[in-house]
């Protein structure tokens, strides 16, 4: 596996670690959400074991292949068929109710969370735990056993802050110029509401271990007081006076399985055939995107440009499309973007950040979650435009594309950003960061 795979383009793989060196430990990865939550702890699994540590990840039985692939111990936390459950949920895409939603789904894992860590600290004292965002079943066996964990979030937005606050709904009406001191009482009022979503079962779970109730869940507790890795760049998202001062930046991880998944025979050849394309997506976990693709085509339409589908779910497009439009499955962002013209998608940060290496042109419609934070730091970076999903029909995707496409300060903004990501070795530097957690 080389190191473009691992580190994202120019990235240098640092050189593994001898098997049965001595600072070699266990290390189980919590990986909870979508595809775009589950690549960077694969990408992370995938070097720690080259540095020679045993490495386990715990996702849904629905990313098992994915796991298994990449050469790493797979734990189960759920089924295949309760994730798609999740994913089929329109409220998952509500732009206010979407947060309580996936709050709602993982709150059933908390248990299982707490069990699999607990009894991994047992067996491997000397071990280390990695947890996503999501993983707060593990954050209270920290709590209860006392062993090394790291909190791994993949996006600014979880960090609260009175000074640059987050975009996201629906805080995105907050006017910018808002004091700290009026944001100290939003946040204190968005903390209320979100520990009266959360803080029930989570709460109900300390109880079974003896321990004591906890609030601020959002802006508090899901960091764990050891170590705080930010899978993003300092230049992306700078950290903030108010932020935890156990946060750690490090950068995008940019792992997108292309050793599991490489471009097919099919795209290239179309990628051969012509100019380049436009690409979309609305995500992994979007599966109620029947308006984004309608509209998706009918912009390439107008056009007259090509254009390259990227979804699992073939029954969510026309069911026709033109000679000129062409439906694949998936296919690595760090391979094809470069490829392409334009990239059309959600503002997932994952997608956000591939299209950033890439120095592609973006148009982002975001939807709920991180998304309109990430949309907004985007524009900001001069790379991409935003147009809500309410506003997200042909004429006015084809008129932005068209602006967008023939922009030379957009050409030079993505140029400029892309160079940001010469020589940064991200995963290798999450690495170092857990390998140095005391223990």
């Amino acid at each position: 596996m080389d190191g473009e795979a691992l580190g994202g383009t120019g990235t240098p793989v640092a050189p593994a670690r001898p098997h049965g060196d001595k600072s070699a430990v266990n290390v189980l990865l919590f990986a909870l959400g979508s595809h775009g939550d589950v690549h960077p702890f694969v990408g992370i699994g995938i070097r720690l074991k080259q540095r020679g540590h045993r490495v386990a990840v715990v996702a849904n039985g629905y990313f098992q292949s994915l796991v298994e692939h990449a050469g790493l111990e797979f734990v189960q936390m759920g089924t295949a068929d309760e994730y798609r459950r999740l994913a089929t949920d329109r409220e998952l895409w509500h732009p206010i109710r979407g947060p309580q939603t996936v709050f709602k789904h993982t709150a059933r894992y908390l248990r299982l969370a707490y069990d699999i860590a607990a009894a991994f600290a047992r067996k491997h004292p000397e071990g280390a735990i990695v947890a996503s965002s999501l993983a707060m079943g593990a954050r209270v066996a920290q709590d209860k056993l006392r062993f090394p964990l790291v909190t791994v979030h993949l996006s600014p937005s979880v960090f609260q802050s009175c000074y640059e606050p987050a975009n996201f709904y629906p805080l995105c009406f907050v006017p910018r110029s808002t004091p700290p001191a009026a944001w100290r009482v939003i946040w204190r009022f968005t903390n209320s509401l979100a520990d009266g979503i959360v803080a029930g079962r989570l709460n109900a779970l300390r109880h079974e271990v003896d321990l004591p109730p906890v609030r601020n869940i959002c802006s508090e507790y899901w960091h764990s007081p050891q170590l705080v890795i930010a899978l993003f760049p300092k230049w992306f998202a700078p950290p903030l006076p108010d932020w935890p001062s156990q946060v750690k930046l490090t950068g995008f991880p940019l792992y997108d399985e292309p050793d599991v998944s490489p471009i097919s025979d099919e795209l290239e050849a179309f990628l051969q055939a012509g100019e380049p394309p436009v690409a979309f997506t609305p995500g992994s976990a979007m599966w109620q995107a029947r308006k984004f693709w309608d509209a998706s085509v009918g912009a390439c339409v107008k056009l007259n440009r090509r254009g390259l589908l990227l979804t699992r779910h073939r029954d969510h497009l026309p069911p026709r499309l033109p000679p000129s439009v062409l439906h694949v499955h998936y296919a690595p962002f760090s391979q094809l973007l470069p490829r392409c013209a334009a990239f059309v998608h959600h503002g997932g940060i994952g997608s956000s950040a591939q299209g950033l290496a890439s120095g592609v042109k973006q148009i982002v419609t975001p939807f709920t979650h991180d998304q309109p934070d990430n949309a907004g730091r985007l524009k900001r970076l001069g790379v991409a435009r935003v147009i809500q999903p309410t506003e997200y029909e042909p004429n006015r995707l084809a008129r932005d594309l068209r602006e967008m496409i023939a922009s030379p300060r957009v050409t030079r903004n993505c140029r400029a950003v892309k160079q940001k990501f010469a020589g940064v070795d991200a995963i290798g530097e999450t690495c170092e960061l857990i390998e140095g957690l005391p223990r």
